[in-house]
């Protein structure tokens, strides 16, 4: 999780859960001014900004006010949905497995590795070269992540289980690390639990302190979902911290995220 609170992720974190809401693009003033309530100065907003459009994830546009603004690309827009059934949709939805399955002449290597890396970004493990796994609702963010890169004609996806010959709690211990996955919700626990019991043994938030709250555990809890993909809970050790962690956050959304809109309303 050393790559939080970056001036560029907290953008992201915070078009992901405010900014589709703006009546239009969002301003730049805007974005200095609650990038800023995060810890970001207006220098490191602009350059960040630039970045992001360079990757075509934001585009420049006129806010409702007139001002200079930036909106959404129509692919920033599916990978922010497609953020939101992992962020806040229910895990382990399936017992069944999505084979990706894939073959790269030696000629076009450089998209092997994309490959191998949006799939492991995807949350898939690694079964053998050129074969990789994950649980079966991630079906559809795989194949529209595979066509938007378009690496559609080099991958087969199978959707099945897993018959043997291990048991599927020690093949998935192979696939993917646990003990790196269990150290990310711990550390997630560390930072965010006792931002929880304040919020729980003291007044309510003002807006702004529940809008920096919220911005800051949501940019530390989004990428945990993708890191762990819905494994089913009973091929996970038995003091698996993903359950809690994903219910302290639970609690900070339902705490934090409404109240937080207040202060991003201009």
């Amino acid at each position: 999780m050393a790559e939080q609170h970056t001036p560029r992720s907290l953008i992201v974190t915070f078009y992901g859960a405010y900014g589709r809401a703006f009546d239009g693009p969002v301003p730049v003033s805007a974005l200095i001014r609650l990038l800023g309530t995060a810890g970001v100065d207006a220098p490191s907003v602009r350059s960040s900004v630039s970045r992001l459009k360079r990757r075509g994830f934001l585009l420049p546009a006129r806010a409702a006010d007139g001002s200079a603004g930036y909106e959404l690309s129509e692919e920033a827009r599916q990978l922010l949905e497609d953020g939101d059934r992992r962020i806040y949709g229910s895990a382990r939805l399936s017992q069944e497995w999505l084979l990706a399955v894939f073959s790269v002449p030696e000629q076009e290597r450089h998209k092997r590795h994309l490959l191998r890396s949006r799939l492991a970004r995807l949350g898939f493990g690694a079964v053998a070269p050129g074969v990789w796994i994950a649980p079966a609702h991630l079906y559809e963010e795989t194949g529209r992540t595979m066509e938007r890169l378009h690496l559609t004609p080099y991958v087969e996806l199978f959707r099945g289980a897993h018959l043997g010959f291990a048991p599927t709690a020690e093949a998935v211990a192979r696939w993917w690390d646990l003990t790196s996955l269990a150290k990310q919700h711990e550390e997630f626990l560390d930072q965010q639990e006792p931002e929880l019991r304040a919020l729980q043994s003291g007044p309510g938030p003002a807006p702004e302190q529940a809008y920096r709250g919220y911005l800051l555990a949501l940019d530390s809890w989004r990428r945990l979902p993708y890191a762990d993909p819905g494994l089913p809970r009973e091929l996970l050790p038995a003091d698996w911290p993903g359950d809690r962690a994903a219910a302290v956050f639970a609690e900070l959304h339902a705490r934090l995220r409404d109240i937080g809109a207040a202060f991003v309303e201009p």
